[in-house]
């Protein structure tokens, strides 16, 4: 028991003591949880010494292929992580921090599936914008309370409330509330100014009314590493939760994030080459410099709330019950240069700029006035799931209903900037033909979901063999608007109905507790992403389309085959072989808009992809407090099609996938003695193509990153410790992932003879070198 999580209830409270035991403690852990039989359902025994590779592996029963890091690896790290740079050891997982602080969303591949077609959960409540599917993950949870994450390869959990998630799925929970009162205080610091200050209260149990709660706060602030601007972030998270009964809970979680920083640049391979890690915003104004740090940047937001129920009846049955919203919200702003002189609103030309010659910043010489693109913006995702289970005998039966209300909006606003490179966003916009404000984006989204599953699990032979079976069936419908000036009709207005069933199939065989084999098929589906999907977007300069709906609006559909082994002993290991097949594969061709520091994206359906490939994890538990992990992935993809593009077709057929590399791999040490704890990783990223034409890519790359801490000696009632985290140790220059793919970075010759002119795909610099140190302590 000193070694494993011990419950008796339906659910085991994981970390419910989150401060370390000393080395005399754990051999008070079988006295400890004989005492708490007799008073309480719940036994929750922390087990840091026995927990595989550090905790860079959990174990699991599940017949998919799934890997996951536990709060015992996530606290070694740096406090300023986010979800995405924490998974990036784990197998398939394409994902590099772009430095120290960050509140923006992240690049993201899994099994070359791109970030948007990647469902994120956290707490079982969608966690993504719910139609750019961008992830904003440092507004979700401080890393300090961070519980688990876990990330499904190639599969969507058939209760998942995701409709973008074709063949992965990341999910997150929370720590939750301690059985003991207690303070928790951290202060951190390090490279390019960042610290980051967090508090966290536990109430323990309130009474003996069977309430526990906690509330946290953080600040964090840093230098942006490259360029210039700065970063600060504001966060509270907040958990309470009440048990009715051995076998039922409900829980209400709460967070709030208030954030700004400037505008990462991210630079084509030419700038790259030209600039390096330098590129960035630029601390000088100067005419027509739309990368001045004073017109760039990104005020977000996000509150969200879900209330968790979890009730047991008898006769096997019980009920999950989970209401939610998640609001996020911008602006976002950037320099642009505008016509001062024939130039488009919409698809309305205007003569000159309302008056013009008076505006702050107007040249007489200069054809462009310089402006600051204001783009005012907020996504609200609302949503109930209802999942009802009964067990009898050998099989156990679930229907799932999930309702989904999602709506955004986001209206575009110009300001003149003067000749200090100053400007005023309370002030009067930008208009043109008598009063109508300049803009390239008035956007309103709705969408209304309804989906349904149904999940058949039986077992035979004593629980050795398990057959699961289910279909889950989404109905969806959006509809957009664009209230520009001109654009009337199909053009103005937009909406889709979609209908997707999406079967699966789980078999599991147990030999003993040690040998596991399993083998699945799945299907996954993405609807198609923003507005671009469905409407056009219109240039300021010459009022034509900037970016086209999609001609053929399908949902992108993926079915995957698995087979596994797992082994559970000393050592911890799964190895999977997978097979995928997508058709309307969708990618989003993302390059700066013509004068300006925003971008616009067109949806590309790629049609079919393929891909083949194996993935192997293996961990050791500690071994004289030292314990090990391996991780790795090959992957071989082939498009399946030509795709059209400008009125011919590009000849992409059996061209690899971008940001796919074939080969990535991950390898980690831990050493934990109850006082002196220490984590290394060494990652591996092989070379990615950028275009669909193959013809541009980044080469491999490897980064480590270490850990180092000590508890400290016990002051009073204070338990101080000490940790020092080192982020890319060897200080490497590299390009980790794609901002903005194209479709070929060179002129390529049509399949019918077409000159195509190809565009420069543009990259995500990797962070560099980072020292933070941490000192906290548990009152």
């Amino acid at each position: 028991m000193c070694f494993q999580t011990v419950t008796t209830s339906a659910r085991a409270q994981e970390n419910s003591d989150h401060t370390r035991p000393h080395k005399k403690a754990a051999g008070n852990h079988r006295k400890h949880a004989s005492q708490l039989t007799g008073k309480d359902e719940t036994i929750s025994v922390n087990g840091y010494r026995k927990a595989a590779g550090g905790g860079m592996m959990v174990k699991h029963t599940i017949a998919r292929t799934i890997s996951s890091l536990s709060h015992d690896y996530i606290e070694m790290q740096s406090p300023t992580s986010t979800i995405e740079s924490l998974i990036s050891t784990l197998p398939g997982v394409v994902s590099a921090s772009e430095g120290p602080l960050t509140t923006s969303f992240s690049t993201l591949h899994i099994r070359g599936m791109a970030q948007a077609e990647i469902g994120v959960t956290f707490e079982g409540m969608p966690a993504a914008n719910p139609f750019t599917y961008s992830t904003y993950t440092p507004s979700l949870v401080d890393s300090q309370n961070m519980g688990q994450v876990n990330v499904m390869q190639g599969a969507v959990n058939i209760n998942s409330p995701t409709y973008n998630a074709t063949g992965a799925e990341i999910s997150a929970s929370i720590r939750g509330p301690a059985d003991k009162r207690n303070v928790h205080i951290a202060g951190s610091g390090g490279s390019y100014g960042t610290n980051k200050d967090f508090i966290r209260y536990d109430t323990g149990e309130i009474g003996h009314t069977g309430i526990r709660s906690f509330v946290s706060g953080s600040y964090s602030r840093g230098d942006m590493w490259r360029g210039a601007g700065d970063i600060e972030r504001w966060h509270v998270d907040a958990a309470l939760t009440k048990k009715w009964a051995p076998h039922s809970e409900s829980k209400a979680i709460f967070g709030w994030t208030k954030a700004a920083q400037g505008e990462w640049l991210y630079p084509s391979l030419a700038n790259w080459k030209k600039y390096g890690m330098k590129y960035g915003l630029d601390d000088q104004y100067s005419a027509s410099n739309t990368h001045y740090v004073g017109l760039n940047g990104k005020n977000t937001g996000s509150v969200y709330g879900t209330l968790k129920n979890h009730f047991s009846f008898d006769h096997g049955l019980s009920l999950d019950a989970q209401a939610y919203s998640v609001r996020f919200h911008g602006p976002y702003y950037y320099g642009a240069t505008i016509p001062v002189k024939k130039g488009f609103v919409g698809t309305d030309s205007y003569k000159t700029l309302d008056n013009y010659q008076n505006l702050p910043g107007y040249d007489p010489t200069n054809k462009n006035l310089m402006s600051t693109e204001v783009s005012n913006w907020y996504t609200l995702s609302s949503g109930l799931i209802l999942t009802g289970h009964w067990k009898r005998s050998f099989n156990t039966l679930s229907l799932t209903y999930w309702y989904s209300y999602a709506q955004e909006a986001a209206q575009m606003r110009f300001y003149p900037v003067n000749g200090k490179g100053q400007w005023n966003g309370n002030g009067t916009p930008l208009t043109a033909n008598g009063g109508i404000p300049l803009s390239e984006d008035n956007e309103n989204g709705l969408q209304q979901l309804n989906s349904f599953a149904v999940d058949d699990k039986m077992s035979f032979l004593h629980d050795h063999l398990t057959i699961d079976g289910g279909i889950r069936m989404a109905m969806a419908n959006r509809q957009y608007t664009q209230d520009l000036p001109g654009v009337t009709g199909a053009n103005y207005k937009s909406i889709r109905n979609v209908f997707v069933p999406s079967p699966q199939v789980l078999i599991n065989y147990s030999f003993n507790q040690h040998h596991q084999i399993y083998i699945n098929g799945t299907t996954g589906y993405h609807l198609p992403g923003s507005l671009s999907s469905q409407l056009a977007s219109y240039s300021r300069s010459t009022g034509k389309a900037q970016s086209l709906p999609l001609a053929d609006y399908k949902p992108e559909y993926m079915i995957t085959e698995e087979i596994g082994y797992r082994y559970n002993g000393f050592l911890m290991a799964n190895l999977a072989g997978f097979h995928y097949n997508v058709t309307n594969h969708q990618i989003s061709a993302q390059s700066y808009v013509e004068g300006s520091t925003s971008t616009i994206s067109q949806l590309i359906n790629a049609g079919g992809m393929e891909a083949y490939g194996v993935q192997a994890e293996i961990a050791t538990r500690p071994w004289h407090h030292v314990s090990a992990y391996a991780s790795g992935q090959y992957m071989h993809t082939r498009n399946g099609n030509n795709i059209a593009y400008s009125g011919d077709y590009l000849r992409t057929k059996g061209k690899q996938e971008v940001g796919a590399p074939r080969f990535s791999g991950s390898l980690g040490l831990t050493y934990n003695d109850g006082t002196w704890f220490g984590n290394f990783t060494l990652s591996y990223i092989g070379s990615q193509y950028a275009t669909l034409m193959n013809d541009q890519r980044i080469p491999g790359y490897i980064t480590a990153n270490l850990g180092v801490g000590r508890t400290l000696p016990k002051i009073g009632h204070v338990l101080p410790k000490i940790k020092l985290n080192l982020v890319n140790l060897g200080d490497a220059s590299y390009l980790s992932s794609m901002y903005g793919y194209t479709a070929a970075a060179t002129t390529q010759k049509g399949v019918f003879g077409t000159t195509i002119k190809g565009s420069s795909p543009t990259y995500v610099i990797g962070s560099p070198f980072v020292a933070m140190g941490t000192i906290s302590a548990d009152f």
